[in-house]
C-alpha cells in the first residue's frame, strides 16, 4: 500500500496552468541536509507522521472534482514507491492532469511514466553541481542517472521545469552558474530560496536564507541559457 505522508487540499502555484492539491508520499534515497520535509523523508520520522490512506485520498479527489484539475506527486522521493504507477492511472481515469516532484534518480520510471502518458508535467530538482553532486545530496549518488532523467525531458515529450534550492555555506554563485551550464538550453529554471525549518540536518535551521536581491543577481547572470529563469 502506497504511504501518504500529506495532503495540500489547494495550490495556485506548484502545478503551473491548473488548479491543484499536492499529495505527499513518504520516502527518499537522498538526504540532503538542506531538506525541510524531514517528516517525508527520514524512517524514523515517518513512523509518527499521520498517514493518509489511499481511499480517503479517493474520496477527497472525488468531492473536489468540480473545483481541482490537477494533482502534483511529491515526496520524498514518488519514484521510490512501487505503488506510483497503479496509483497515477487511478488519477488519470478520474481525469486529472498529473505533475511529478522528482529527484530524477530512477530514469526508467521517468521514462515509463511518460512513454505511458501517465504524466503531464514534471518538475525535476538540480541539486549542485554536477561534479560534486554527492555533497549536495548527502549520499553517493549515481549522478549518470540524473543525467539520463535530464536527457529525457530535453526531448520535449513532456512540459517540464528544472528548480533548485539555494543554500548558504552549499550553494554560491560560481556552483549556481554551473548548474545552469549543465542544464542550459532548456525550458525552464527556477531558483528557490532555502528555507530554515524542519532540515535533515539540525544544523541548517539557524542558517539565515540568502536575500532575495542576491538570488536575483544570480538569476541575471544565467537567465541567458534558458527560455525561462525566474526567482521564486
Amino acid at each position: 500500500m502506497i504511504q501518504i505522508g500529506g495532503l495540500q487540499k489547494v495550490t495556485l502555484i506548484d502545478f503551473p496552468g491548473r488548479l491543484a492539491c499536492t499529495v505527499f508520499l513518504t520516502g527518499c534515497n537522498f538526504r540532503c541536509p538542506f531538506c525541510y520535509a524531514s517528516e517525508l523523508v527520514l524512517p524514523e520520522k515517518i513512523k509518527n507522521q499521520p498517514k493518509i490512506s489511499e481511499k480517503e485520498l479517493f474520496k477527497f479527489l472525488k468531492e473536489r472534482k468540480k473545483l481541482i484539475d490537477g494533482v502534483v506527486l511529491c515526496g520524498g522521493e514518488p519514484t521510490m514507491s512501487r505503488e506510483l504507477i497503479p496509483l497515477i492511472k487511478k488519477i488519470k481515469k478520474m481525469g486529472f492532469f498529473v505533475k511529478l516532484d522528482t529527484n530524477g534518480s530512477d530514469p526508467k520510471i521517468l521514462k515509463k511514466l511518460i512513454d505511458e502518458k501517465l504524466i503531464d508535467y514534471v518538475a525535476l530538482d538540480i541539486k549542485g553541481p554536477k561534479e560534486r553532486y554527492n555533497e549536495f545530496v548527502g549520499k553517493k549518488v549515481d549522478v549518470k542517472k540524473i543525467q539520463e532523467s535530464i536527457d529525457i525531458l530535453k526531448e520535449g515529450r513532456v512540459d517540464y521545469e528544472f528548480r533548485s534550492t539555494i543554500v548558504p555555506t552549499l550553494h554560491t554563485k560560481e556552483d549556481v552558474i554551473e548548474m545552469a551550464k549543465w542544464i542550459r538550453g532548456t525550458k525552464r529554471y527556477y531558483l528557490q530560496n532555502f528555507r530554515p525549518e524542519k532540515t535533515i540536518d539540525p544544523k541548517f535551521e539557524k542558517i539565515k536564507p540568502y536575500p532575495q536581491e542576491y538570488l536575483l543577481k544570480i538569476q541575471k547572470a544565467i537567465a541567458p541559457f534558458f527560455e525561462i529563469c525566474q526567482v521564486r
